[in-house]
C-alpha cells in the first residue's frame, strides 16, 4: 500500500509547530511496517540543504487565468521520501506562513499535488494534514480534471481546528471546473471552508488525540454540528514521538547524555550548564516553558503568574523559550529585568535550546487553553522532566496527576491561580526527594513512540481502500 502525506510543513525541511514533527516522523515509522509512505510539501527557500534534492518531475498547472510551471524535487530523510513542490513566486518562500497571498499558495500546492498524482498515480491513499490540504478530497470527488483518481482514498487529519482556511465564494473561480451541484460541500456559514469541505468529503477524519476528538464534537470553532453528523468516520489517534531523535542517552545537542540509571547526575550536569548560560542558580528548581507565545498556549498568563510566584518566593527559577504575540514577548522581557537572577527568556525558536530546556528543567509548564495533542509533554517525560499541564486534548490523554497515582501535575483551568497552585504543588514534590526521583525514573520508561499509532493509521487506511 502506497501512502502520500500532503502537508505544508515537515521537519527538518520546514517547521513552525507540531504539524512538522508529526509529518516528519509518522511516515518513517509507517515505512518500517507494511506500507510505503511518502511526504509531499512545498519547496522553501529557507537555507535547507537543497543539494540533496533530485528533480523527478516537471509539469504545469493553471490557477485562475495563469499557467504556472512546477518542479518536483525528491530526497530521502529518516527512511522517508520527501517531495518538494517548487512554483516560482508561490512555493519558493522563506517562511511557511504569513503572506498576504497565502490563499494562492495553499491552492497552487494542492493543485500541484493532484497534477503530480495524475501523472504518477501509484498512491492508494492521500493523507491530508490540516486545512492547507483539505480541498484535495473535494477535488478528487468532484472536479472533472481528477475523475480518474476516484479510487484513491483520502484521510484528513485535523491538527488544530481553530484554523480552517475560510475564504470568500468570490475565489471559487480559482478552483478547477467541478460539478457545481456539489458547491454546497465547500460552504460553511457563507464562506468556502476548506476544513469543513475536507470533513465532508474525506473517507476518514482523524484528530491527533482521542480527547481532542471528543472536545471538537462539542466545541470546534463552528464545526461542532458537522463533526457530529460525520462522527461515523471520525477517530482520535494519539500522536507519538521519534524516540530515537528525542533520546537523552544519545542526544548530541545536550551537554551531558544520560539514561534512567544516571538521570540524577545527567540532569544535574545539563542544568548546571544551562543555568550558567542564563544567569540562574543551579541549586533552585527550574521550571521551563517551550512554545508559541499565544493565547492558545495560555502564554499570556505566564508573565503575571511568574511575577506573582517570584514576588513571594525567590527560591525558584523560570526559563521561557518561544515567540509569538509581541505584547507577551515584551512582558517576558520586562520580567527578566525585574527578576534577573530567577527568570530568563529566549525570544525566538531554537531547536538546540529546546533540547537544553528538556534536559535541564525539573518541571515543564503547559497551561494550554487548546492542545490538540501536544508533543512537549512527551519530550519532557522522555528527558525525566515532570510536566505540569492543563487537562485538555492530548495533555489529558498522556499525563496522569500524582494525586491519582500518576506522574504529573494537572489542573483544570487556564488561569493565573491554577498555574500558581500547580507550581506550589510541584515545589512540594521537589522537596520530597525520594518520590521525586522515583517519578523521574518512571516517566523516562513510558513508551510514546509512533509504533502503535502508525499501525492504527495503517489499519484505518486498509478500512477505507477499495480492493
Amino acid at each position: 500500500m502506497n501512502i502520500l502525506h500532503a502537508s505544508f510543513e515537515c521537519y527538518p525541511v520546514a517547521k513552525v509547530g507540531g504539524l512538522a514533527d508529526v509529518v516528519g516522523t509518522l511516515p518513517s515509522y509507517q515505512n518500517t511496517l507494511e506500507v510505503n509512505s511518502t511526504v509531499i510539501m512545498p519547496y522553501y527557500d529557507n537555507g535547507f540543504d537543497t543539494e540533496i534534492f533530485d528533480i523527478i518531475f516537471k509539469g504545469s498547472i493553471k490557477l485562475d487565468t495563469s499557467i504556472h510551471e512546477y518542479i518536483i524535487y525528491s530526497t530521502h530523510i529518516n527512511k522517508t521520501r520527501i517531495l518538494c513542490c517548487y512554483v516560482k513566486g508561490l512555493l519558493d518562500t522563506s517562511k511557511v506562513y504569513g503572506y498576504e497571498y497565502d490563499l494562492y499558495r495553499y491552492l497552487i500546492f494542492q493543485l500541484v499535488v493532484l497534477d503530480f498524482i495524475l501523472n504518477n498515480n501509484d498512491f492508494d491513499v492521500i493523507h491530508c494534514h490540516d486545512h492547507h490540504t483539505a480541498l484535495i478530497p473535494f477535488l478528487i470527488n468532484n472536479s472533472y480534471a481528477y475523475s480518474s483518481l476516484n479510487k484513491v482514498s483520502t484521510v484528513l487529519t485535523i491538527h488544530n481546528a481553530q484554523y480552517q482556511g475560510q475564504f470568500s465564494h468570490d475565489f471559487i473561480k480559482l478552483l478547477p471546473e467541478f460539478d457545481f451541484t456539489k458547491v454546497g460541500l465547500l460552504d460553511w456559514y457563507g464562506n468556502v471552508n476548506p476544513l469543513a469541505a475536507g470533513i465532508k468529503c474525506a473517507n476518514a477524519v482523524t484528530t491527533v488525540s482521542p480527547s481532542y476528538m471528543s472536545e471538537l464534537i462539542n466545541e470546534a470553532n463552528g464545526l461542532e454540528g458537522l463533526l457530529q453528523s460525520e462522527s461515523y468516520k471520525c477517530k482520535g489517534i494519539l500522536n507519538g514521538i521519534d524516540v530515537d531523535f528525542w533520546n537523552p542517552s544519545t542526544d548530541s545537542m545536550i551537554f551531558k547524555n544520560y539514561k534512567v540509571s544516571n538521570v540524577i547526575s545527567g540532569k544535574k550536569g545539563n542544568k548546571k550548564e544551562v543555568c550558567a548560560k542564563y544567569g540562574l542558580d543551579v541549586s533552585k528548581p527550574l521550571f521551563g516553558f517551550i512554545g508559541r507565545l499565544v493565547g492558545e498556549k495560555a502564554a499570556d498568563l505566564l508573565p503575571e503568574a511568574i511575577r506573582t510566584i517570584l514576588s513571594s518566593n525567590l527560591n525558584i527559577n523560570f526559563l521561557v523559550l518561544g515567540s509569538g504575540q509581541e505584547s507577551i514577548e515584551n512582558d517576558l522581557i520586562a520580567l527578566k529585568n525585574e527578576f534577573p537572577h530567577n527568570f530568563n527568556t529566549h525570544i525566538g525558536y531554537d531547536e538546540k535550546l529546546s533540547h537544553w530546556v528538556y534536559a535541564a528543567s525539573d518541571f515543564l509548564l503547559m497551561p494550554s487553553r487548546v492542545e490538540p495533542c501536544g508533543l512537549n509533554q512527551m519530550y519532557s517525560l522522555r528527558y525525566g522532566t515532570i510536566p505540569i499541564v492543563r487537562r485538555t486534548g492530548g495533555l489529558k490523554d498522556t499525563v496522569i496527576d500524582i494525586g491519582d497515582g500518576g506522574f504529573g501535575i494537572c489542573h483544570d483551568k487556564a488561569s493565573v491561580w491554577d498555574i500558581e497552585y500547580s507550581v506550589n504543588r510541584a515545589l512540594a514534590l521537589y522537596e520530597n526527594k525520594e518520590l521525586y526521583r522515583k517519578i523521574q525514573k518512571e516517566i523516562m520508561k513510558i513508551d510514546h513512540s509512533w509504533t502503535k499509532s502508525a499501525q492504527e493509521y495503517i489499519n484505518l487506511y486498509k478500512s477505507i481502500t477499495t480492493s
